[in-house]
């Protein structure tokens, strides 16, 4: 794996935002605007399989996931790794460690990304002189937490079968909603992606794969897996959804 660094250059003008035109993202007021996008310095690109974040570092940027997937992930000395959620465009990276200092988790590019690098040493001035976006971060911080909720709720209590139709139903609306896809969505991510995510052996992870397949619910593609019917997912695991109509984007 290897470490990527951010760069100041600067493609995407705030003003010009692909994502503010999705239905799922808050306007910001004209003075927000101003702001963010002074806040932002440029851009960093990785390639799939690049360290964004790493555990115990100190990071001097917070970054906006642009496009393209991510993971947030802990590691045992021994190597065995825990998933602890995905991370799509419009979502914060980094935020925990600009609050309390020093990353207690590691961020690993899922796909090729695009990042937006903001000052981590503006985010004071954010909160004293925007408490919209203030409350904006607070609602994203939250949000996580939430999740973070129903992840845990799924490996506790629910069954292998269970939690990988969960975990592709997660997916699959979280990507619909950022515009990656409607009907079928194609996730990038290995079987071992997935073993790591739901605390499974991979060849548990396999049989349990293999069962969604032959149902007609997904289609294993090698390095991805398209999700064809969420719905059913969704039923199969109990989970109603994330429910969310208009959310923050900083």
């Amino acid at each position: 794996m290897s470490l990527v660094l951010p760069s100041s250059g600067r493609r995407v003008p705030c003003e010009q935002c692909p994502l503010r035109a999705l239905p799922v993202f808050r306007d910001f007021t004209p003075s927000e605007l101003k702001f963010v996008s002074s806040f932002k310095t440029g851009e960093m690109t990785a390639e799939s399989g690049a360290v964004i974040l790493s555990e115990g570092a100190h990071s001097a940027h917070l970054f906006t996931l642009l496009s393209g997937w991510a993971f947030r992930f802990k590691m045992l000395d021994d190597g065995r790794r825990q998933i602890l959620n995905y991370l799509l465009p419009g979502d914060l990276v980094g935020l925990q460690g600009s609050v309390i200092g020093e990353m207690e988790h590691s961020v690993e590019a899922l796909s090729p990304l695009v990042l937006c690098v903001f000052q981590r040493d503006r985010l004071d001035e954010l909160f004293r002189n925007h408490p919209g976006l203030g409350f904006d971060v607070t609602w994203l911080a939250s949000r996580e937490e939430r999740m973070l909720d129903d992840h845990l709720l799924s490996l506790g209590r629910r069954t292998a079968l269970e939690r990988a139709a969960y975990l592709l139903a997660f997916l699959h609306e979280r990507a619909v909603s950022v515009g990656l896809g409607n009907g079928a969505v194609s996730i990038p991510l290995t079987q071992q992606h997935v073993a790591d995510t739901l605390g499974l052996s991979i060849v548990h992870t396999n049989k349990t794969l293999r069962k969604l397949t032959n149902r007609g619910l997904i289609r294993w593609l090698g390095r991805s897996c398209e999700v064809l019917d969420a719905a059913e997912l969704a039923r199969i695991a109990g989970w109603e959804g994330l429910g969310e109509r208009v959310r923050p984007l900083i």
